[in-house]
């Protein structure tokens, strides 16, 4: 467990910027007894309190497995994709939310992307190509995903068009349990 360098750390906070955008500084920037920072172990990066970080010092790396909140982890090309582990930091932090009816959880549980028809309500002002983290009508964080259009033009959309395209959901978990880990 190392912390990250320069390029990985500009990687992952423009990944981060572009779901919760100014609110960054408040998951960098927090109390002196409430400090968090971000830390690398198998190309994974985890986001954890420091006094975890002490108390891992004791633990030889090949026995550490994970530590913290995974937020994502870097590809062999050294891009860094977020991961659905990192979803409740987005939900408290995010900037652009969607919200589904009950009648679209299920396709987007499923991996697919967000139909207007499923479009319960959308954060006002979303411009197209944004990170926005994906709510059912309950306010329970189901995934995120990058918008397809803005929120003016979602309003002239036909019925059958997407609106938001799928990244991830908690319905990883399921799906893709045998190659998670």
């Amino acid at each position: 467990m190392r912390p990250l360098t320069e390029e990985e750390t500009k990687a992952v906070f423009e990944k981060l910027a572009n779901y919760i955008g100014k609110n960054l500084v408040h998951m960098i920037d927090r109390d002196e007894d409430d400090a968090y920072c971000f830390r690398l172990h198998k190309d994974r990066v985890y986001y954890l309190p420091l006094p975890m970080l002490n108390l891992a010092t004791s633990i030889a790396r090949p026995n550490l497995i994970s530590l913290g909140t995974c937020m994502g982890k870097f590809s062999k090309t050294g891009k860094f994709k977020l991961g659905v582990t990192s979803l409740d930091w987005l939900a408290k932090y995010a900037k652009y939310k969607v919200w589904i009816k009950p009648s679209g959880e299920l396709p987007f549980l499923y991996g697919n992307h967000v139909a207007k028809a499923h479009l319960g309500r959308i954060t006002e002002d979303t411009p197209e190509h944004q990170g926005v983290v994906v709510f059912n009508m309950s306010d329970v964080p189901l995934g995120f995903g990058v918008t397809a259009r803005s929120t003016l033009d979602t309003r002239k959309l036909e019925p059958t068009g997407i609106i938001v395209f799928h990244q991830a959901d908690v319905g990883e978990f399921l799906r893709d349990e045998d190659t998670m880990f």
